[in-house]
Parts: C-alpha cells; sequence; structure tokens
C-alpha cells in the first residue's frame, strides 16, 4: 500500500489525514487524527476511516510542548505503526503564497524562504506550517514534501475585489486583498457541484465557521469575494482575532496609548475576538456553556459581524442562492446557525428549526428562497489531491 500524508498545521491544532492510492492512483482516505489545544494540555487522537481508535494520548501539563515536539511524536508513532515505504509523499497546508505561489508548489529550500518573508502577514500561522515542513524534512529528508496554498483559491477573483484604496505604488508592492481558507473553499464548490449542482452554478456564500472564520462569495464555484483581505486577520471576529478593525484604532493605541507595535499585534490576533470580548474564552462551547453576560454579548457579536459581512457579500454577488456553514463551528453549532440565519430573513432565508439541529444536510425550510446547507469541510482531501497532482510523476 502507498499513502500520502495531509498536514494541516494551525495555530494551536495539527489535522492530518492519510490517504491511501488505490490500482487508479486515487487518494482514498484511510486514517486520521487531529492535535488539539497545542500550547495549552494538548492532546491527540487518532482514528481509522471506519472509526476504530488507534491512539488516544493526553499531555495535561504540556503547555510548553511545541508544534515540532508534537511531530516528532507523530512521527515516532506512524514509523512503528506504519510498514516502512508505505508514506510516499506529504501535502502541507501554508496559509500564504502571496503575489507569486498561486498554485501548489514541490516543496525546496529556496520556496521555503520566500514563505518565511510572508510569516508576518500571517504570524498565527505560516509560521507553524512551516516548522510542520522543516521538522518533516528534518526526519524524511528523503520523503517529497507539497505546500499548498489557502490564499490560491482567490487569486482569480476580480480584480476590484483585490484592491484596498491605498496609492497604486502599494498594491503594485503586494499590499492587497488576497484571501485565506482557500483549500476548505475549494473542497465546498466541489462537494456542492456534486450534491446540487444546480446551486453550485449558482450565487453562494460559504461560512467557514471556527476559531478561524471568514466568508466567500462564490458564482459558479469561483471566488467572487471574500472578507479575509492583505491579513487572516480581517473580515469577521474570531476566536482570538479582532475582524475588521478602524485602521484608526490602532493608531490611537500607538499614539496616545504607548502600545507598541508587537503590542498592538499581539492584541488584535491574540487577545480580541471571542476571547477579547467574554473575557472567559475563544472556544464557542465554553461561550455556550457559560452563565456569564459576557459570554453571551461574544456570542451575539459574532453572529451579528457574520450575518452583517453575508449582507455585504449578496452585494457582491448582485443575489444571493444558497448559504453554506462549513468549518467546526458552522457544522456543529445549531444555535449559532439559528441566530444568523433569524438576522436574514429579509433575504427570504427561512430555516427549517428541526433540520438545523439535527445537524442535516439541508436545514433550509422547503419555502425558503435561500437553500441552507451544512457540508463538513475537508481540506486534507485538497491536500492530499494536489499533491497527487504535482508529484504524479515522480511517485513509486
Amino acid at each position: 500500500m502507498r499513502a500520502i500524508v495531509s498536514l494541516n498545521s494551525g495555530s494551536s491544532s495539527i489535522k492530518f489525514g492519510v490517504f491511501r492510492l488505490d490500482e487508479g492512483n486515487h487518494p482514498v482516505h484511510s486514517a486520521g487524527g487531529k492535535f488539539e489545544k497545542i500550547g495549552i494540555a494538548p492532546s491527540l487522537r487518532i482514528a481509522t476511516d471506519a472509526g476504530e481508535m488507534l491512539l488516544e494520548k493526553d499531555w495535561p501539563d504540556g503547555a510548553h510542548l511545541t508544534h515540532a515536539d508534537l511531530l516528532d511524536f507523530l512521527f515516532d508513532w506512524a514509523t512503528s505503526h506504519i510498514a516502512s515505504g508505505t508514506i510516499v509523499a506529504i501535502g502541507h497546508r501554508v496559509v500564504h503564497g502571496g503575489t507569486r505561489f498561486v498554485a501548489p508548489q514541490r516543496v525546496t529550500p529556496e520556496l521555503l524562504d520566500e514563505l518565511e518573508a510572508l510569516s508576518p502577514l500571517a504570524p498565527l500561522h505560516q509560521p507553524h506550517n512551516l516548522v510542520a515542513i522543516r521538522t518533516l524534512a528534518r526526519l524524511a529528508p528523503d520523503l517529497p514534501q507539497v505546500a499548498c496554498f489557502d490564499t490560491a483559491f482567490h487569486h482569480d477573483k476580480p480584480e476590484v475585489a483585490a484592491r484596498m484604496a491605498i496609492p497604486r505604488s502599494l498594491h503594485e508592492a503586494g499590499i492587497r486583498r488576497y484571501g485565506f481558507h482557500g483549500l476548505s473553499y475549494e473542497y465546498i464548490a466541489r462537494a456542492l457541484a456534486r450534491l446540487d449542482p444546480a446551486l453550485a452554478q449558482g450565487k453562494v456564500i460559504a461560512a467557514h465557521l471556527g476559531n478561524g472564520a471568514s466568508l466567500c462569495a462564490m458564482a459558479g464555484g469561483l471566488s467572487i469575494d471574500t472578507t479575509m483581505g492583505f491579513t487572516a486577520l480581517d473580515g469577521l471576529m474570531m476566536g482570538t482575532r479582532c475582524g475588521r478593525l478602524d485602521p484608526g484604532v490602532v493608531l490611537h493605541l500607538q499614539t496616545q496609548m504607548g502600545y507598541s507595535a508587537e503590542a498592538v499585534e499581539t492584541m488584535l490576533y491574540r487577545q480580541s475576538g471571542l476571547l477579547g470580548v467574554s473575557g472567559i474564552s475563544s472556544d464557542m462551547r465554553a461561550l455556550a456553556a457559560s452563565r456569564e453576560p459576557p459570554a453571551r454579548e461574544a456570542i451575539e457579536l459574532f453572529a451579528y459581524r457574520t450575518a452583517r459581512e453575508i449582507g455585504a457579500l449578496t452585494a457582491s454577488l448582485q443575489g444571493l442562492d444558497g448559504l453554506v456553514f462549513t468549518a467546526g463551528i458552522g457544522e456543529n453549532d445549531a444555535d449559532l446557525r439559528a441566530d444568523i440565519c433569524a438576522r436574514l430573513g429579509w433575504l427570504g432565508l427561512i430555516l427549517d428549526e428541526e433540520a438545523n439541529a439535527a445537524h442535516a444536510p439541508v436545514i433550509s425550510a422547503p419555502e425558503s428562497r435561500i437553500a441552507v446547507r451544512v457540508i463538513p469541510t475537508d481540506e486534507e482531501r485538497m491536500i492530499a489531491l494536489h499533491t497527487l497532482r504535482i508529484l504524479q510523476g515522480d511517485l513509486p
């Protein structure tokens, strides 16, 4: 058996999937898992595609463990449990590809150096993406690796959606709206084309709602506009990120309140969002379980901001045929979906409350003008497909 491993290394988690290649060289998911709560109390779960648990491990005192430490553990476990020679390539999610990298690339030392220069544009993710690549290169130097970029799906969106109202010279220097979560949106576009071809050809907004959150306006399965911009800080309120913010706030913090650039960055990326508003947690589940008024305020603001941005992207699309919820919050939080949809009644959206509570694939009522779906995303599968395409001629 030959297999491709997909790695999605985030700010506080590492998701991975093992895809065996069948006789036709098609990737078939066989196992997967996830590290969670990295930097707090890491945990690891690995299961087969059939649901058989292969490993459950917790590090309750593991706040000191880094992404590299945990990948070392995973590699040691994998080499003792998977036959030698099985893994033929590793694909990675890389958040920022800048203006140059608009398609997956085989990893080289030169590529890594260029991606390192983009780390300031995605400080919560890009460093961890690159640590994963460098760690695997150290552990298995002869194993091919492929970088798959979250910005690539949005590369061909209309130029007007890429521009900011700043001097042209800055735009030409690469300061523009890129957009992120592209691997997730690419998967949703493909899945929707399979599940509802007519809707997929229409005007659809996909809502990737998780610790990182964004929206993508798609027409005919292509990105038209998105809420994230130059960095993954823009747009929706998130777990610890503020989302869209008056830039005057940054100026005020620095000129009137004595914040350094580093302190501003820390506040905007790590101390804002659900965590900042609630003062309790960045985890929507913890906030939903809390009776504290600030927790309710944080949830309400998240729903408000999401519904407001859906309205804005509806204008970008000049109409709306469908709304798709995906990612951790979007797939699992029925109450939040209901709150967002209630704010979109003016579009003719009518929620089927029973279907929503049951997490059904279609949660809009039959009479709703807007079709509403819940589609679990699968960034790891997109990474495997891209990796296979890039290395097709080089795989044993």
